[in-house]
């Protein structure tokens, strides 16, 4: 079983144009009692992920954390200075997630080939191993088959010790074993497909199944591991059984099967606490990420449960 740790909610932030408007996405959150503002990085988000988690870190108490960087977007050398500035300029607030990289889209208007996922992995473990040698070197010199570099300074370090918290969320054993060895956040995540979100691969026995991975990669450090999952679907709800129904009917799944799928909630305010208390109990699932546009039916939940 993974270690019982204490709930606290964070919210995955979409796209906003201005300053003003990511401030008053972080001050909503902040007063909903969420403790971390999390941001994706996408190319049609217009304003850089680096710039607006700095603008809320400025004006809020909010943790900060990236959700996530693509590592094809952005090298793995600038990528850790960036993230130890951040650290840095919030005072210690910041945790940074990676991703691999997925959305087609993106890597053709940016003229990026997308290359097979096992050859996006294996860059993506080369730049986890730069990154953490440039929060714990003077210097960095690296030769891979991805990338290679010749005694890089590291001047500037995260305020948070040994290194500031790494977040890699994932649906498939390789990249959860990575996570498993390398991370300190590990996301219990549905599989990206390129039909999209392979719902299945979000509920309890696939989760059990990615538990076991994690735990054979992890060995000895499987008990310091935080595990988070990411809700995209929630419904407030006194009629859990027809919404469940409906949502189901749009995802593939059963009015049960939604009901049971770790990315979803339904349900009262009583049956949601219950249904988060039981799935960590069960894996160890206790950082809950809400997608922006459910953080304000969830503020109840959240503070029923937050720091229990």
């Amino acid at each position: 079983m993974a270690t019982i740790r204490p709930f606290r909610f964070s919210v995955v932030a979409e796209k906003a144009q201005s300053r003003q408007e990511w401030l008053a996405k972080a001050r909503s959150a902040e007063d909903w009692g969420y403790t971390t503002l999390l941001v994706p990085d996408h190319l049609n988000f217009d304003v850089d992920p680096t710039v607006s988690l700095m603008a809320i870190a400025d004006a809020t108490s909010l943790r900060i954390g990236s959700h996530v960087f693509c590592n094809d977007f952005r090298h793995p050398l600038l990528l850790a200075r960036q993230a130890a500035n951040l650290d840095l300029f919030s005072e210690g607030r910041f945790q940074l997630g990676l991703g691999c990289g997925y959305l087609a889209e993106e890597y053709q208007q940016a003229g990026i080939p997308l290359d097979p996922i096992g050859i996006r992995i294996s860059r993506f473990e080369e730049a986890l191993q730069i990154i953490k040698m440039y929060f714990h070197q003077e210097e960095v010199t690296f030769s891979g088959k991805y990338y290679h570099i010749n005694g890089a300074k590291t001047t500037i370090k995260a305020v948070q010790t040994p290194h500031l918290p790494i977040y890699i969320g994932g649906g498939g054993k390789r990249v959860l074993s990575i996570a498993a060895r390398e991370a300190d956040i590990v996301g219990l995540v549905a599989r990206n497909t390129t039909r999209g979100l392979d719902w299945t691969s979000a509920l309890p026995d696939a989760n059990k199944e990615k538990l076991a991975w994690i735990r054979q990669a992890a060995g000895e450090r499987f008990s310091q591991l935080e595990f988070s999952t990411t809700i995209f679907i929630a419904a407030a709800t006194d009629h859990p059984g027809p919404a469940a129904k409906q949502i189901g009917s749009r995802i593939g799944l059963t009015a049960q099967q939604t009901l049971d799928c770790m990315q979803v909630l339904v349900g009262t305010t009583d049956q949601i606490v219950n249904e988060l208390q039981k799935r960590r109990e069960l894996f160890g699932i206790s950082c809950i990420e809400i997608t922006e546009p459910h953080m304000e039916k969830l503020a109840p939940v959240v503070a029923r449960l937050a720091g229990k």
